[in-house]
């Protein structure tokens, strides 16, 4: 174990998705209680409507923030992303050179443009990266190609994905489709647009062959035409693997530019561990991952179709045997036990003996 106390930082709480999965799912799996956890508000969400509407949470984050980068000397620091959404990058770079060791882990393209978002970049989130990546002593990006990207900045990077727990997943037993066919999405309202990039397709799917789509989300918003045929189920951390292993295929559709490129598939992970057969859209991390996992990589509106289709219509023992296919392939390459041993040893905290199949 290293000799200096851990302390982990990131802007959101528990709630916000790369914070539980890149952090505190990280501390679950292995045991590690850090001397602090700091999170600017705790909240999963720091947008300007919302730091405006918390104004006193705003400035008491802004406060801490200070206090962190003051006791970070001593201490191992894992930060995730970014301390604030209101900096440049400075306090993220003083709290990394100043810890004892500092660890930066990111799992978005956080040097691109959001698609689609007016002023996104208004406070350079790119700068704060850069920033960060160029100050950390070691940084942990979540796919190849974020990696590429950090790579130009820092010669001290390392690549873990986004892994899951599986052992906490209900994983399928019947593949039998006995009433109508249930494809599930899972992830956050602002993501759920993506959907409407198959919308024909699902469309399609739902009128010749009765197709459902389960929606597994905090959102609640009309998704137009595609609300005929779905049916939602509100995210809860208790609930969303058995809502996973009861649909009959999970599906991951993405648009192909810088954003998306860079995200992590975990999507298509959180399926394979739930024992599901997989399509997904042929954009970054996602071609690997359905490879290895024996998914189906749509990169045409055809293909999007015909794989709904063909799983679909697939014998049980057919999409059984993709179910059982993804679940090894995601115990095997992206469980955290397979990658504990990397991640102890970028985080400084000791290597434990390598699993079986686990990376070198």
């Amino acid at each position: 174990m290293s000799s200096q106390p851990l302390v982990v930082a990131s802007q959101y709480g528990a709630g916000g998705s790369s914070t539980r999965v890149r952090l505190y799912d990280w501390l679950s799996h292995t045991g590690i209680e850090p001397v602090q956890r700091f999170e600017y508000r705790g909240a999963s969400s720091n947008s300007p409507v919302a730091l405006v509407r918390d104004p006193v949470g705003t400035w008491r984050g802004e406060r801490a923030i200070t206090r962190l980068v003051t006791s970070a000397p001593g201490h191992t620091v894992l930060l995730s992303r970014e301390l604030s959404p209101l900096g440049t990058g400075r306090s993220e770079a003083r709290l990394l050179t100043r810890a004892a060791r500092g660890v930066y882990d990111f799992d978005d393209a956080l040097y691109a443009d959001l698609p689609g978002v007016p002023f996104g970049n208004l406070l350079s989130r790119r700068r704060t990266w850069a920033r960060a990546v160029e100050a950390a002593d070691v940084v942990i990006a979540g796919s190849d190609e974020l990696a590429e990207h950090a790579a130009e900045l820092s010669d001290r990077v390392v690549v873990i994905p986004s892994c899951v727990e599986h052992e906490s997943y209900d994983v399928k037993t019947d593949f039998e489709i006995v009433d109508r066919p249930v494809a599930v999405w899972i992830g956050s309202p602002a993501t759920e647009p993506y959907l409407h990039l198959i919308g024909d397709q699902l469309l399609r799917a739902h009128r010749e062959l009765g197709l459902r789509l389960r929606v597994i989300s905090a959102g609640s918003r009309s998704l137009g035409e595609l609300d005929r045929m779905v049916d939602r189920t509100p995210w809860r951390p208790d609930t969303f693997a058995d809502e996973l292993s009861a649909a009959d295929l999970g599906i991951m559709p993405l648009p192909d530019d810088e954003w998306t490129r860079g995200k992590c598939a975990y999507k298509l992970l959180q399926y394979a561990a739930a024992g599901l057969p997989l399509i997904g859209s042929a954009v970054g991390a996602n071609i690997p991952v359905l490879e290895r996992l024996g998914g189906v990589a749509a990169a045409t509106d055809t293909e999007w179709y015909d794989g709904l289709v063909g799983l679909t219509r697939a014998t049980a023992s057919e999409r059984a045997a993709s179910g059982r296919r993804a679940r090894e392939g995601v115990v095997a390459d992206f469980s955290f036990s397979a990658w504990e041993g990397r991640w102890r040893d970028a985080v400084g905290l000791g290597t434990q003996p390598a699993a079986s199949g686990s990376p070198a």
